[in-house]
């Protein structure tokens, strides 16, 4: 019986716990796991039907057969095998392991606390120094209301930057309409304008009867001391709260705070729905979709996945109350107390409020499956139409499953460069999309020229890739591939210019069209009029697609060689300068030209930069003239 060829690898990995890292033949990480015994748990993956085997699925199967070596990190505990496994996830985001799709887009409210007057706004990035986050929030409009409210509440500052106030000198409106209290003119203190921050802070946490408390106190003190208009606006303030937890009540204050997590899973999909209750109050609803490549089951979504949420947040409530699959996980809840700071629980709620929420989380996460399949059934069946009735429109033998579209971009025959977008099925392929950067007709306006030289080097580089191994490295599967139709911005110049070149492709049944933005005509080869199609229609908003989303590439492309090259400088092609040193020298001389006027002593007394180099800057600067 032969073995599996990483048998050797499987059989050096420790019994001991730790996190492993499956990579592919290109490097990859492509799964990262963690286990009591690193070995026994690798080798589940592997077994085939004997006990303790990973129930296999054809994600699983495909993950397995992608294997090309492992890599492992022993640990100390099995709690920090689930903290290093998540670090390495965010770390390598690996194909096959349970994600937040889109995570990168996910709302969060921030609070600059590394500025003297900090600000609160809507962000979706969580990378700064000095910023305390909120979220992810699965609704953006949720969020911009709840900042209204906030706004409302504690008079934080709107304005931008570091620093508050105006070129003026004078309050912005939002001071006239007690949305600020104008610290840009000193008219609040930075400590009072603190507690207002810190009022934030405890409202994001979920600390809302504190906040009642302290508001209502307020209002009672200037009503005592007289200041009427004072105690109006806390009035105001303490009203705008309680309307909106009010609204959000879902049971008595005396239940506490709590997290509320569900899992549904079906197949590659997941949902996970997070209900966070404070202080009896629905704070905030959560619903995220997940991925799930090799079809886990709901004990170890839900794990992954609560790793994952909980991992960025600023506070985590010492109780989760969760499905009964997650019984028993104590490493799960020893992981989630070192990220807290303190005890967490992880309890299986059996009667009373608490479960009550809980069937609500996980009603909520099967329907948002529901609602999804249905969703995306719409889209399939929608790009389905789209394929179909461009076939008919353009007379095609076969589905134009794979179409390719192509513009040119440039400013005033500048760093003319050319985009190819790619959509398979309806829908975009972005692995597939190439940039091209224009050779023969650069410092001219010529887009008929630069088309062809593109459409040309296309055509050569599929013939090309017809003499390359799918497994050496110079194979690119974007160009091997051969188009059903191919799709050029512009009118009939651009078309007549696109012909020639592409006279191999045609001559294996590849259509080439052009689509002109001015009313949508798709000139066709050897037909005299356009076509027109009604713009309702699937098959030419499919066109539209791709050619916008040539057009956002090929634009996307060209402002970026625009920008470098404006951006170049004589620093940039000095020996023995990197990105470092030019910044050293930069902050020491300010400007290029200073540099240059420089002695050979100035220049080796340059902070951060080698005496050596900075002769060897002086001989090459002055040898170069």
């Amino acid at each position: 019986m032969s073995e599996h060829p990483l048998f050797e690898q499987r059989r050096a990995l420790p019994d001991q716990p730790g996190v492993y890292l499956f990579r592919d033949a290109r490097g990859r990480v492509i799964y990262v796991g963690k286990a009591k015994s690193v070995r026994k748990r690798v080798s589940s993956h592997f077994s085939k039907g004997g006990r303790g085997t990973i129930p296999s699925s054809p994600g699983h199967a495909e993950m397995v057969a992608s294997v090309d070596h492992i890599e492992c990190v022993v640990v100390a505990s099995e709690a920090e095998a689930l903290l290093a496994e998540q670090s390495f996830i965010k770390q390598y985001r690996p194909r096959f392991n349970i994600r937040l799709r889109d995570d990168k887009s996910y709302p969060f409210i921030a609070v600059s606390l590394d500025e003297a007057y900090p600000r609160v706004y809507f962000t979706r990035e969580r990378h700064r120094a000095g910023r305390a986050y909120f979220g992810p929030y699965s609704n953006a409009k949720r969020v911009r209301a709840t900042l209204e409210v906030l706004a409302k509440v504690f008079m934080f500052r709107s304005c931008t930057g570091p620093e508050p106030g105006r070129r003026s000198g004078s309050p912005c409106l939002d001071y006239y309409i007690k949305r600020c209290e104008a610290p840009c003119v000193g008219y609040v203190s930075q400590e009072d304008y603190r507690k207002s921050i810190d009022g934030v802070i405890d409202f994001l946490c979920g600390r809302f009867a504190a906040i009642e408390r302290d508001l209502e106190a307020r209002m009672r003190a200037a009503a005592a001391g007289e200041e009427f208009e004072q105690a109006t606006l806390e009035r105001n303030r303490l009203q705008a709260v309680r309307s909106l937890l009010e609204r959000r009540r879902v049971t008595g204050e005396s239940v506490g705070s709590f997290d509320a997590v569900a899992i549904a899973v079906d197949g590659r999909d997941a949902n996970a729905q997070v209900f966070q209750v404070r202080d009896g109050v629905l704070s905030d609803r959560q619903s995220f979709y997940l991925a799930n490549e090799t079809e886990r089951d709901v004990a170890e979504v839900a794990e992954e996945f609560m790793l994952q949420y909980y991992g960025g947040q600023t506070s985590i409530p010492a109780l989760l109350v969760t499905q009964r699959e997650l019984d028993g996980r104590a490493a799960l809840a020893d992981a989630l107390s070192e990220r807290r700071g303190g005890p967490v629980e992880l309890r299986a709620a059996e009667r009373g409020e608490k479960r009550r929420i809980l069937e609500l989380a996980e009603r909520n996460s099967r329907l948002a499956l529901d609602q999804e399949r249905l969703r995306s059934e719409r889209r399939r069946q929608g790009r389905v139409e789209a394929v179909e009735g461009l076939q008919q429109a353009l007379d095609l033998d076969v589905p134009p499953i794979r179409v390719e579209c192509f513009d040119i971009s440039n400013l005033g025959g500048t760093n003319t460069v050319a985009s190819m977008v790619v959509f398979e099925g309806g829908a975009p392929k972005k692995a597939d999309y190439r940039r091209f950067t224009i050779r023969t007709a650069e410092g001219s306006s010529d887009d008929y020229a630069a088309m062809a030289e593109v459409l040309a080097r296309r055509f050569a580089q599929w013939e090309r890739q017809a003499d390359i191994s799918p497994h050496d490295p110079a194979y690119d599967s974007s160009f091997a591939a051969l188009p059903n139709v191919v799709v050029i911005d512009g009118g009939k110049g651009q078309l007549a210019a696109g012909l020639g070149p592409l006279r191999g492709f045609r001559d294996r049944g590849v259509a080439v069209v052009s689509l002109a933005k001015r009313i949508e005509e798709i000139f066709i080869p050897g037909r005299r009029s356009p076509l027109v199609l009604d713009h309702a229609t699937p098959e030419l908003q499919l066109l539209q697609r791709v050619r916008d989303e040539a057009h956002r590439f090929a634009v996307t492309h060209h402002r970026i060689r625009r920008d470098r090259a404006m951006t170049s400088s004589l620093l940039d092609e000095l020996p023995g300068i990197g990105p470092a040193r030019k910044r050293a020298l930069l902050a020491h001389f300010g400007s290029p030209d200073a540099m240059v006027a420089a002695s050979r002593e100035e220049l080796q007394l340059v902070p951060g930069l080698p005496a050596k180099v900075g002769r060897e800057l002086y001989g090459h600067l002055h040898r170069a003239g």
